[in-house]
């Protein structure tokens, strides 16, 4: 397995599969690339997908240090550079959204077209959570909190075909210390000032049903970010690229090959 050199020296893993222009598929928090793993092969078959383990999970050094989204931007640079990978499609999912908008917004020569999916501008102008839902993640009672995790990501109907494992739903074994520090990094995203100055074309994906990071974000980010466009999937709820995958899968495709303008 490859691995990149972040500026500060941390060693990160990275992954690559499939054949054709680079896709660069960045996960939600405290997970590591196996976020993807249900879904990949739909683009495998059209792109080079290029993933990788965030500092803190899978094979990734996890130092014991602050981290951030612009932090991991940084690392994603690391990844690149030492892919050879000059320009990418770039698609965020959760706190992979987050980082992306720092990847556009600071490296635009790096970045082709942008996906960002259940994600947040962050700061004080994004919509956060109802602190009923972040208690009852909190909780310590670990397999109620798993189960509140579980409806947030997925619906009742699905998961009750889906038992599982899912890959979702954080790394395994990722240190709690680690856990904490992704945590902070996502809480404290703020992107409202660099958000204009994203040139790559952009597409917003939300389900509407999402309430761990609400769906009023995708508007939000929409109108902030120049010419992005909007699509919203009825009824999804955080992990709408798995559920809903024959919608999300060809969505995204069909907007990364677009000609271009």
């Amino acid at each position: 397995m490859p691995h990149a050199t972040a500026p500060d020296g941390t060693r990160i893993a990275c992954q690559v599969r499939g054949a054709g222009a680079p896709l660069l598929l960045l996960s939600g928090q405290s997970n590591s690339h196996r976020w993807w793993d249900s879904v990949r092969a739909d683009f495998d078959a059209e792109r080079t997908t290029v993933t990788l383990d965030w500092r803190g999970t899978g094979d990734s050094e996890k130092p014991d240090q602050p981290y951030s989204t612009t932090g991991f931007a940084e690392d994603v640079i690391a990844v690149l550079d030492a892919l050879g990978v000059d320009r990418a499609d770039v698609y965020g999912t959760s706190m992979g959204g987050r980082v992306a908008q720092w990847l556009a917004a600071r490296h635009p020569a790096r970045v082709r077209r942008l996906v960002l999916g259940c994600t947040s501008p962050g700061g004080v102008h994004g919509f956060e959570r109802d602190r009923a839902v972040s208690t009852a993640l909190a909780s310590r009672d670990h397999r109620a909190a798993r189960a509140t995790l579980l409806d947030l990501m997925y619906t009742p109907g699905w998961l009750s075909t889906h038992p599982g494992p899912h890959g979702t739903i954080g790394d395994p074994g990722m240190p709690a210390y680690a856990r904490g520090r992704h945590l902070t990094a996502s809480r404290r995203h703020d992107a409202w000032d660099v958000l204009p100055d994203i040139s790559a074309p952009t597409l917003v994906v939300h389900g509407s049903a999402d309430v761990f990071n609400p769906a009023a974000n995708a508007p939000l980010l929409t109108r902030r970010i120049p010419g992005a466009r909007m699509h919203l999937i009825p009824d999804a709820r955080h992990a709408y690229f798995e559920e809903f995958r024959d919608v999300a899968s060809p969505l995204v495709l069909d907007f990364l090959d677009e000609p271009e303008d």
